[in-house]
């Protein structure tokens, strides 16, 4: 009995050291595994630019303003022909334009009011365009770049009468004037040259 106790002791004993070198040997197994390599990261990619290299940094400068024609109105007195210090103000302003610099043509379109007979519209209108004419020829402008058309009473900005007859004082102040344009040099010449063929206004050629 004695010898059966010891041989289980020593099979106890036995299969307790194999299963504690299985235990160990395990262990040594999970501390020789590698530890995982860590995942290298991909480089974040260069932002690219949308500005192409070749471009100037520079920007254009605008372009200059084109120049256009000059319209200006020349207001008259009743009955007279005389430049007020207005009017020559206006004119005087008109001289030192750029349009006069460029040396275009120069149309004066001079009407008057209904307050007289019409041959005497038509004189009056005539002389308004005179004084505007001799201003800007007095005053250093070419007077073969002017042209004037009398056209009496014909073209009127306002009524000259109101509705039951009695003269519209304000419209007819506004009718006695001379319309002034000046053209560019390239502006097509058909526009004068139609207007001059118009309505059978009096014209009065250059000066």
């Amino acid at each position: 009995m004695k010898s059966i106790a010891m041989k289980n002791s020593a099979t106890t004993l036995t299969h307790g050291l194999a299963g504690a070198a299985l235990l160990l040997a395990l262990a040594g197994c999970e501390r020789q595994d590698p530890a995982p390599e860590p995942i290298a990261s991909e480089p974040a990619p260069h932002p690219t630019s949308i500005i192409r290299e070749d471009m100037d940094d520079t920007l254009a400068p605008p372009p200059e303003p084109q120049l256009a024609p000059l319209d200006a109105r020349i207001s008259f007195s009743d009955g007279g022909s005389e430049l007020s210090e207005s009017a020559m103000a206006e004119l005087a302003s008109i001289l030192r334009s750029p349009q006069i610099a460029e040396g275009g043509p120069i149309l004066l379109r001079a009407h008057s009011d209904s307050g007289g007979s019409d041959e005497a519209n038509m004189r009056a209108s005539r002389r308004r365009g005179e004084a505007v004419r001799d201003y800007l020829v007095e005053n250093g402008v070419d007077p073969e770049r002017i042209t004037t058309i009398a056209f009496g009473e014909q073209n009127p900005l306002q009524p000259n009468a109101r509705p039951d007859g009695t003269p519209n004082e304000p419209g007819r102040a506004a009718n006695r004037r001379v319309d002034l344009h000046i053209a560019l040099p390239d502006e097509d010449e058909q526009t004068g040259a139609s207007i001059l063929e118009g309505d059978g206004e009096s014209a009065i050629g250059p000066a």
